[in-house]
């Protein structure tokens, strides 16, 4: 048995909540604005390189992220008249990542999407994108679309258009923001669990030095999880901006079965 001193799992609210550094400004919000502070940088150094030259630095990482969103994203959902969309699928794509990368970051030490509030926001923003774009190309007649798709007899309507309406305008952004934040929380207990453990057993009581050399199964646990985690936070963002991506051209072309 490990001493009281030992392993002690923090209470899941320590895990979640943080103290404000300033009133209403606390490490989620510190995080949220310097993933904005980042992304912004890094495309305003990308536009003061000279286009002339081979793209080096900023430029050459700024094209790298254009063109994955475009080839990865966008023309697998919207197609060529898609790529208006880009910048509006970039923007997310790169700040969920920003927001996501800090969960495996010295002092940071957790991912800003583990909280509700960010994944909930975007959420919501991509809804009104999608409802809006939607009305924008079919009018009112969207709708129709929206609740009854296609060949759907006349007394299913009442069922089917219930259905989609929940699916679609209830359910669409409660499964993006659960989605999102549930996988980056999930991997924030996870390495949370995993360095306790390490830390408990490393130090461990000299009654207890037989298991000082166990330490280095956690530990490799806990870096295998930390590399597993970047690949998380990049899926996560990629995730959602194709699911966005995939809402907003169902509104462009009609109603379609991916919701």
């Amino acid at each position: 048995m490990l001493a009281a001193k030992g392993l002690v799992f923090p209470p899941i609210n320590e895990l979640l909540r943080w103290q404000d550094i300033f009133p209403t400004f606390n490490k989620i919000a510190l995080i949220a604005c310097l993933a904005s502070l980042l992304g912004i940088g890094l495309f305003l150094l990308a536009s003061r390189a000279d286009a002339k030259l081979a793209p080096t630095g900023p430029r050459n990482l700024a094209e790298q992220a254009i063109e994955f969103v475009e080839e990865g994203i966008v023309m697998q959902t919207l197609g060529k008249d898609g790529l208006k969309w880009t910048p509006f699928l970039l923007s997310l794509f790169i700040f969920i990542f920003l927001c996501n990368i800090p969960g495996i970051l010295p002092f940071f030490q957790m991912p800003a999407t583990a909280r509700i509030a960010i994944p909930l926001a975007l959420s919501l923003l991509v809804w009104v994108v999608y409802i809006g774009t939607g009305l924008k190309h079919q009018g009112a007649a969207y709708f129709g679309h929206l609740l009854w798709p296609p060949g759907v007899p006349t007394a299913l309507k009442p069922l089917v258009g219930a259905i989609e309406f929940i699916s679609t305008i209830i359910v669409t952004p409660f499964s993006l923001t659960v989605r999102l934040m549930a996988n980056m929380l999930a991997g924030h207990i996870l390495l949370v669990t995993f360095a306790l453990l390490t830390h408990a057993l490393a130090t461990a009581e000299t009654s207890q030095a037989l298991l000082v050399p166990t330490s280095i199964l956690p530990f490799l646990m806990l870096v295998f999880l930390t590399a597993f985690e970047i690949l998380v936070a990049f899926l996560q963002a990629y995730i959602f901006a194709i699911l966005a991506a995939v809402y907003i051209s169902n509104s462009t072309a009609g109603h379609g079965d991916e919701h």
